[in-house]
């Protein structure tokens, strides 16, 4: 009986470790966008922009900054899981339904996101920044804009350091998201 007691305990600690690693990699997963269903906004678009790096494509692309002032930008990019961008630009407006900006919005409700800033203006210029957080660290970020002749997703998964993440800007798809760069302090 005691060796049937045993095998029970082993075979529950098992299933709990294999329980706790499923939730743990699909919030690792949850940091990831579904964004592919916007595909089809291409055939209206003028422009397009799509971007999918996973994480292997992120350590071939890390290898092709060499140069000393690429450091950072490696450094970003070896912690990170990957960099999803859809953007289209049209030549009117229309051109994207409500319900394609609710395909991605409807992912950032609850799972762990918190928007952090939301910008709306008369001219229908929308934007708005996300963050997945696990404990203090930060898991995952999503942009949403939209405009009325524009519409891009950006979706970087993994650690992201919000004071390196300014050296991304305008390379791999991602735009100009607004965010300064840390300025050096005064010694007086």
């Amino acid at each position: 009986m005691k060796t049937l007691f045993q095998t029970s305990l082993k075979f529950a600690a098992v299933m709990l470790l294999l329980i706790g690693g499923a939730a743990i990699t699909a919030h690792a997963q949850g940091a990831r966008l579904q964004i592919d269903q916007l595909d089809s906004l291409a055939n209206k678009a003028s422009e397009t922009v799509d971007v999918k790096l996973d994480e292997r494509l992120m350590a071939t692309t890390a290898k092709i900054f060499s140069g000393k002032d690429d450091e950072d930008i490696k450094e970003i990019l070896k912690g990170l899981k990957g960099i999803y961008v859809k953007s289209f630009e049209f030549d009117k407006e229309g051109q994207y339904s409500p319900s394609d900006v609710e395909s991605v919005m409807s992912q950032l409700r609850g799972g762990g996101w918190n928007k952090i800033v939301g910008v709306k203006s008369r001219n229908g210029d929308n934007v708005e920044v996300y963050l997945m957080m696990q404990g203090d660290q930060i898991q995952g970020l999503a942009v949403i804009s939209a405009e009325p002749k524009e519409f891009t997703v950006v979706n970087i998964v993994g650690p992201v350091n919000l004071e390196k993440l300014t050296q991304l800007e305008g390379q791999f798809g991602v735009p100009e998201l607004g965010l300064e760069q840390p300025k050096p302090k005064k010694i007086k």
